[in-house]
C-alpha cells in the first residue's frame, strides 16, 4: 500500500480560513466579553489560540482560551488506542458564558460528544458552539458545527492531516488516500 497525498490547504489558505472563522465568531457573538474558547487537545488548542489572536486583531478584545482533554470521556478508547491524558486548563468560570469548542476536524462526532460531557463538568454555559477547521462529514451522532472553515467531503478510508506551525513546524492540511501499489 502506498499513499497519495493531496494538499487541501496551503499555509496561506489556512491563515485565511482561520481569519474567516474568527470573523464568523465575531459576527455571531452579541457580546465578546461573554465568549470563551476551549480548544480540544491537541490541535484544537492551538487553533483556539490562533482564533483568539485573530479576534483580538479584529475587535481589540482578548477572548479567554482554555484547553480541554477529553480522554476519559471517549466511548472509543479501544479503537483510538492508549493515550496519555493532557491537562485540562480552564482558568475562568464558564457558567453563563458562550463556550466555543474548537477542534481541527469533525468526522463522526464522537470527539465532540466527549467534549460536551467534559465541558459540563466545569459549569453550566449559556450556550456551547462548535468551531472546526474542517468538516469531513460521515457523522454517527447528531452533531453539527456552528462555524466551519472548509467542508471537505471524504471517503471513510481517506485520512485528513492538519499541520500547525506551533506543533508540526509547518501549516497545511493534507488529504491522504491509500492506494494499491
Amino acid at each position: 500500500m502506498t499513499a497519495n497525498v493531496v494538499e487541501i490547504l496551503s499555509s496561506e489558505e489556512l491563515r485565511r480560513t482561520i481569519a474567516r472563522l474568527a470573523s464568523q465568531i465575531v459576527e455571531k457573538s452579541r457580546n465578546l466579553s461573554q465568549v470563551v474558547l476551549l480548544g480540544i487537545y491537541t490541535r484544537g488548542v492551538t487553533l483556539a489560540e490562533l482564533l483568539a489572536r485573530q479576534i483580538e486583531s479584529l475587535e481589540r478584545v482578548r477572548v479567554p482560551v482554555g484547553a480541554l482533554d477529553i480522554t476519559f470521556y471517549r466511548d472509543d478508547l479501544d479503537l483510538v488506542g492508549v493515550r496519555t491524558p493532557a491537562k485540562t486548563e480552564i482558568p475562568f468560570d464558564i457558567t453563563g458564558k458562550i463556550v466555543i469548542l474548537v477542534d481541527d476536524v469533525i468526522y463522526k462526532g464522537r470527539t465532540i460528544r466527549a467534549a460536551l460531557n467534559a465541558v459540563l463538568e466545569y459549569g453550566r454555559p449559556e450556550a456551547i458552539w462548535l468551531a472546526v477547521l474542517l468538516d469531513r462529514g460521515h457523522r454517527e451522532l447528531p452533531i453539527h458545527p456552528d462555524f466551519v472553515g472548509k467542508q471537505l467531503p471524504t471517503a471513510n478510508e481517506e485520512q485528513v492531516k492538519v499541520y500547525l506551525q506551533d506543533i508540526d513546524g509547518r501549516d497545511s492540511v493534507e488529504l491522504i488516500r491509500k492506494t494499491e501499489s
